[in-house]
């Protein structure tokens, strides 16, 4: 085989690999894509149903209902096995990119002092916030970190 053929061979074969590979690229990123749209799809509709548990765990406060309070505990362990977390923030600094300040109070500076809503997340993604009060000291007062 003459030299300039086997360069034509050596280009065809490396043409080849390269296309084979950017194939298999565009299938993996195809199938990321994909798992993250159905992640965002189910984050959306977990969100939306946030909003009942809240309402539910409202009724609890004020109920005392063994169907309810099983209902309730149905209900959150649908939400842990899709993945859904509470995100725990009492007593933590507050951290904007999972929670949301409500209103600052007088307690230890940049601490969360109380939950007004939780917060909860699937996987990384923020399905909510927590809305929480800061602590913020009394004016004069120095706060020992």
């Amino acid at each position: 085989m003459k030299k300039a053929q086997k360069d034509q061979v050596l280009e065809a074969e490396n043409k080849w690999k390269r296309t084979l590979a950017d194939y298999e690229n565009l299938v993996k990123r195809t199938a990321r894509e994909k798992a993250n749209f159905v992640k965002f799809a189910n984050g959306r509709l977990l969100g939306k149903l946030l909003g009942v548990l809240d309402d539910l765990e409202r009724c609890q406060k004020h109920v005392n209902d063994q169907g309810l309070n099983l209902g309730v505990a149905k209900f959150n362990q649908i939400l842990e096995s899709e993945g859904v977390k509470e995100i725990k923030v009492l007593g933590q600094p507050f951290d904007p990119a999972v929670m949301e300040a409500t209103e600052m109070v007088e307690g230890p500076k940049n601490k969360v002092i109380e939950v007004t809503a939780k917060g909860y997340q699937l996987d990384d993604m923020i399905l909510r916030p927590a809305k929480v009060k800061v602590g913020n000291p009394p004016k004069g007062e120095v706060n020992k970190l």
